[in-house]
């Protein structure tokens, strides 16, 4: 836990000149509520006091190697953050009043206009890193965050340092180049936000960078030597799950809308529901070039989402194949949709050898 005093939000510079550059792609709530991020007096009008609290999810596991599986970021193999570390957030609240009746206080977790990093940072939780994540002496980076705006003075940390030195994996480990210099990531090509906060046409550009990660993406904490010192959780609710950790790509491009409902019911997964989750999985079916992929993704042609059917074009031209260019060709013929016939068409174009 950090305690600071709710004083004008630090690195406002830079969240400004990071909107002002349009880094936050579609994200349009961080543009919204800039104001409120910027001053926390418009969240809660006599706060004077920001509790900055982290909940620990890191689970030790071997990396997923198995080109038929996807991969998922670590935070969301277990079960969703948001409902859990509410509720402890207003136990802590509900102790505070009991301390001292006259305090009153609002709390969020990753749900309000808080810039959570922003305040950790300030404080002796930990530093910002050369990624974008709050990075803890003990523990590293793998942890959720949580804040507690409240009415009263408290006894305030001084900030931690910034340990990261001359250290630059971070930016060289990402596989879209979406650290574009120490501290300042643009969202539009990174790839938790192509897999998750995009809720559309993932850039072709993009694509094949990507992978076979169908939801996040953890290399640059991966990589982070600070992340040695990381201990795996006691919280059983953040356990890794069957189906959450290392699906098979060919069963999840098939789910339906009530399958994937009930799969991952209680999961941070729910977020980019039905459509978007198979999305990504038709992508990193075609980042598989792998023959045995052209079934599932002759099926995904069928789709009734024209999100899925045509990113399942696009990935069969990536196997490129015959069998995947007779898919293509029976697609061509029924296909209504003009962005989906279009990439259809790109897919069955001839690749100019290098």
């Amino acid at each position: 836990m950090g305690v600071v005093a709710a004083v004008p939000l630090p690195w406002r510079q830079h969240f400004d000149a990071w909107l002002a550059q349009d880094m936050h792609g579609e994200m349009s709530y961080l543009e919204r509520q800039a104001d409120k991020r910027r001053d926390l007096s418009l969240v809660m009008e006599d706060v004077r006091s920001v509790l900055i609290l982290a909940m620990n999810y890191y689970v030790a596991a071997d990396s997923n190697d198995d080109p038929s599986r996807g991969r998922i970021s670590r935070y969301a193999w277990g079960g969703d953050y948001h409902g859990l570390m509410k509720e402890r957030l207003g136990a802590l609240m509900a102790y505070i009043r009991n301390e001292e009746p006259k305090a009153d206080g609002l709390y969020y977790a990753d749900t309000g206009p808080v810039m959570e990093k922003t305040w950790g940072a300030h404080s002796a939780l930990g530093w910002m890193g050369k990624h974008s994540n709050l990075i803890c002496r003990e523990q590293g980076s793998w942890f959720f965050i949580g804040v507690l705006l409240l009415n009263c003075e408290l006894d305030y940390d001084a900030a931690e340092k910034n340990y990261c030195g001359s250290c630059t994996r971070c930016l060289g480990a990402c596989p879209t180049g979406a650290i574009v210099s120490p501290y300042v990531v643009d969202a539009r090509l990174c790839i938790s936000y192509l897999t998750i906060e995009l809720k559309g046409i993932m850039p072709r550009h993009l694509r094949s960078l990507t992978g076979k990660r169908i939801f996040g993406c953890d290399d640059c904490q991966e990589v982070c030597p600070w992340n040695r010192f990381a201990v795996s959780t006691e919280e059983r609710t953040f356990l890794p799950r069957a189906g959450s950790r290392m699906p098979e790509l060919a069963e999840c491009a098939a789910i339906t809308a009530e399958e994937f409902d009930v799969r991952f019911l209680d999961s941070p997964i729910r977020r980019v529901q039905r459509d978007g989750f198979v999305r990504n999985v038709v992508v990193a079916l075609g980042n598989s070039h792998r023959p045995d992929a052209v079934p599932a993704l002759a099926g995904a042609m069928s789709d009734a989402s024209a999100l899925v059917r045509g990113h399942a074009a696009w990935a069969l031209g990536q196997i490129d194949i015959p069998e995947a260019r007779v898919e293509l060709e029976k697609a061509r013929d029924v296909e209504t949709d003009p962005w989906v016939s279009e990439e259809i068409r790109l897919a069955c174009t001839p690749r100019v050898a290098k």
